[in-house]
């Protein structure tokens, strides 16, 4: 089984499918990618998938896509628990940063299918109503968080929108 991002559930916000997490610190690897939202995640995948398995990097999910602009986007890799910068050997590629995200408590909407720009569009605005609703404030930008292969079918993938939230 695939190792997931570590978090703890804190709570469920009623009428809605959202969590609230707070997710422990951890070491990811990033590319920025100039691309359109369709071919970002793909371009900045290669170089990771390259970085880890070169260094006998275990693969963790999810894969994070974060917007910069309109026309740049941040492809995540996070790397397994217990991994610290220091652990890490310094990336071949410049494109890669090694970075610690320190705790986060964030929101998280699962859902399901194909990440096509509405769907995201969509499900951004669900999670964003439902924080209004339990007056929470969103801070940063929206993470899309992919747990599946390429391959497996749409219908099937397991993905969330994820905003980090004021405690």
């Amino acid at each position: 089984m695939t190792e997931r991002q570590k978090f703890d559930f804190v709570k469920k916000i009623p009428r809605s499918k959202v969590e609230i997490r707070r997710y422990h610190p951890c070491v990811i690897a990033d590319v920025l990618v100039e691309a359109p939202y369709s071919q970002a995640a793909s371009l900045g995948f290669r170089p990771l998938v390259t970085y880890i398995s070169q260094n006998n990097i275990a693969m963790t999910a999810p894969v994070l896509q974060e917007s910069t602009d309109s026309r740049s986007w941040i492809i995540s890799f996070v790397m397994p628990e217990g991994m610290t910068l220091a652990d890490l050997p310094n990336p071949q590629s410049s494109k890669i940063t090694l970075r610690t995200l320190a705790e986060q408590l964030a929101a998280a909407l699962p859902f399901t299918g194909i990440t096509t720009t509405s769907k995201i569009q969509e499900k951004e605005s669900e999670l964003r109503l439902a924080l209004t609703n339990e007056s929470l404030t969103p801070i940063g930008t929206l993470r899309i968080a992919r747990f599946d292969p390429p391959w497996k079918p749409g219908f099937l993938r397991y993905n969330e929108v994820i905003l980090d939230i004021n405690p």
